[in-house]
């Protein structure tokens, strides 16, 4: 380590990571489809990665394409009971050289990897997504590409800021607080639907000092590794991060019971983030440390419209926070409440722009939608279109196909409710899938107040309304329904360093991915006081 750095060293002032259009001509596409077509004929053997070392145990799981389940995209090798104690121990024994590191060498190497994101392998990460994740070119480009490079900057920066925050100091006095790493290991459990919050939710609490054991989602394990591998050429040290793809239960069974638990870094469902903080509470004697328990999970995130709300905005809104990326987002806009007045107005539009949407594989960039990740989203999601055709209450308005003969396709469908508190209006669906209440314009505050209980979540909601004061009674109303709130504009699609992300109620802790609070949660401050001259005898002046 570079004991000989006494410069006070400043972080390059991120900006955000222009966005690709990859509009028919541009250098990009060609690029892009290059890319696509290599990786789509390559199935690449994806191993467990403990201190450096890639580990092959012969238990394996299969990463297929959603929009062709036939077609296998890797191997990826499963860590057991043995292959996690020692990510763990990994984990453990390297933490004393990474805390020690200077930060900004530490810092160095995630902003190398973001370079190497935004240059050479930009195409790569983008087609591992398309092709793994089901995401469309512009859905990859914001996600894979953009807002992976945007955490690394950005987090980098919030680093400095932290470190640089500092007490004051009195005459005869020198205050300082050194911001520690935890004490012990982090464990980041990721979700499939973004690659960007997969490599977020291990690189944050690295960037401060931490070590790491990554257990990636199943059905999210082919972009996390070639990320893996790009932070290995960016000069991560062994046993910084280590990659364990398996099973849930099993992985976090060891971790969870490890008394080295310094923190979990989670995105995922409410249910199993339940399950894990009672898990910890269960075993709060045993651990070293209280550990940090950081989580963003659900929603069912809302569109509210006042009778002024534009009409033509508002349906630009509902499609494209509905539909965008089938639904799978967890900002993604799942219920709107529609005036009475203003439905006869949007109805006809919203059909219009429904029934123009392309379906089809993510390699036909003119597609808008593609297919869900996997078949057990595709049959909880089937399951709700179901319940909607054949219960009472709630009408299909358009949409409700699902074909899984090649692929999982489910066309964007827009469900009509009768009842504000209809199973689809208050459940989580995570799929293509919009219910719309139609309220009476003069019930605009009781529906409001409906919005707000009719569901234990509060991660996104947007109101549309061209009226200030209906805004502002909207805000006031729905103040603890969504942590990320949208005023005319679609409930998705929050930039770091822009809109810190996160929600709270059953959607998470509301640390806010994208923020200085985020890492602040992966530090533990010491306080230390220099008095220069100290006192000599006990007595003070007033005993005199």
């Amino acid at each position: 380590m570079n004991l000989l750095n006494n410069a006070i060293i400043r972080t390059p002032t991120p900006v955000n990571e222009p966005i690709y259009n990859y509009a028919p001509g541009t250098n990009e596409r060609t690029l892009l489809k290059k890319a696509l077509e290599r990786m789509g004929k390559e199935t690449i053997d994806i191993p467990v990665i403990i201190n450096g070392q890639e580990y092959r145990t012969g238990q394996t799981g299969q990463v297929v394409m959603p929009h062709d389940y036939k077609k296998v995209m890797a191997t990826y090798h499963k860590a057991g009971s043995d292959e996690v104690q020692a990510a763990i121990d990994a984990a453990v024994k390297a933490h004393k050289d990474w805390r020690r590191l200077r930060w900004e060498e530490r810092c160095a190497i995630f902003l190398k990897a973001a370079d190497l994101l935004a240059s050479k392998y930009r195409y790569e990460i983008n087609a591992g997504s398309m092709l793994s994740a089901g995401k469309t070119v512009f859905q990859a480009e914001i996600d894979a590409a953009c807002e992976l490079i945007d955490f690394l900057r950005f987090n980098v920066y919030f680093a400095e800021k932290i470190y640089a925050t500092q007490p004051d100091s009195s005459p005869g006095v020198w205050n300082f607080v050194q911001h520690r790493p935890l004490e012990g290991f982090v464990f980041a459990v990721t979700p499939f639907n973004f690659t960007a919050i997969a490599a977020n939710l291990p690189t944050a609490p690295a960037i401060m000092g931490n070590t790491v054991v990554w257990k990636p989602a199943s059905s999210l394990v082919y972009t996390p590794y070639l990320f893996m591998k790009i932070l290995e050429e960016a000069g991560m040290p062994p046993g910084v991060i280590n990659f364990v793809p398996g099973s849930g239960s099993a992985v976090g069974e060891i971790c969870l019971n490890d008394p080295n638990l310094a923190g979990v870094h989670f995105t995922g469902s409410t249910a199993v983030f339940q399950k894990m903080w009672k898990t910890i509470g269960n075993n709060i004697a045993n651990y070293k440390s209280y550990p940090r328990i950081v989580g963003e999970t659900g929603g069912k995130d809302f569109i509210f419209a006042h009778s002024s709300a534009d009409a033509s905005e508002l349906v630009t809104a509902m499609v494209r926070g509905a539909f965008e990326y089938q639904g799978q987002k967890c900002s993604a806009a799942s219920r709107a409440y529609i005036p009475a007045s203003l439905w006869s107005e949007v109805k006809p539009l919203l059909l219009t722009e429904i029934e123009s949407i392309k379906m089809g594989p993510t390699t036909d960039l003119s597609n808008f939608l593609s297919a869900v990740i996997d078949r057990n989203a595709f049959e909880t999601i089937r399951d709700y279109i179901a319940y909607a055709r054949e219960s009472t209450g709630g009408e299909i308005l358009i949409g409700g196909g699902c074909d899984d003969s090649v692929g999982y396709f489910i066309e964007p469908t827009v469900i009509i409710a009768s009842d504000p508190q209809y199973k689809t209006m208050v459940e989580e669906i995570f799929g293509p899938v919009l219910t719309v209440f139609v309220y009476q314009d003069e019930e605009f505050e009781k529906t409001l107040e409906i919005c707000d209980s009719s569901t234990m979540y509060g991660l996104t909601g947007a109101i549309f309304s061209r009226d200030r004061l209906a805004t502002s009674f909207a805000l006031e109303k729905l103040e603890n329904a969504a942590g990320n709130f949208y005023i005319n504009d679609k409930p998705t699609g929050a930039v770091v360093g822009q809109q810190p992300f996160g929600g709270g109620r059953a959607s998470g802790t509301n640390d806010k991915a994208g923020a200085m609070t985020n890492l602040l949660r992966w530090v533990s401050p010491r306080t230390v006081k220099e008095t220069f001259v100290p006192p000599v005898q006990y007595r003070y002046p007033y005993m005199d």
